[in-house]
């Protein structure tokens, strides 16, 4: 799957993106401000300008409760945990510019 996201500012997005989310850069074109990041089948584009809705990019990982607490002390904008009993683990996450990304972890292991 992949999303597209606009940010404001291409070299801090990226940053956020990869600091913070731990994706991997796997194509850049600084002339056009364009990227693809990638962490595990999540694929996101990034291009500069001015942000829109959109689609919202949904990424697993390991520990939902844990990922909310370390972005938490980072300073990231984040919402509540959200849990289906015994289903899904749900946390959203907010870039710099406001896009939606969204963290899950299968419960049902």
């Amino acid at each position: 799957m992949r999303v597209v996201y606009r940010v404001r500012d291409f070299d801090a997005g990226r940053e956020f993106y990869t600091r913070q989310l731990d994706f991997t850069v796997t194509r850049l074109d600084g002339e056009q401000r364009y990227a693809e990041l990638e962490k595990g089948e999540m694929l996101i584009a990034l291009t500069e300008g001015e942000p829109e809705d959109g689609g919202v990019a949904t990424v697993d990982v390991e520990d939902v409760k844990a990922e909310a607490e370390r972005l938490r002390k980072a300073g990231v904008e984040i919402g509540v945990v959200f849990e289906l009993h015994n289903e899904v683990r749900l946390l959203d996450v907010f870039d710099p510019d406001g896009n939606r990304i969204q963290l899950a972890q299968d419960l049902s292991a």
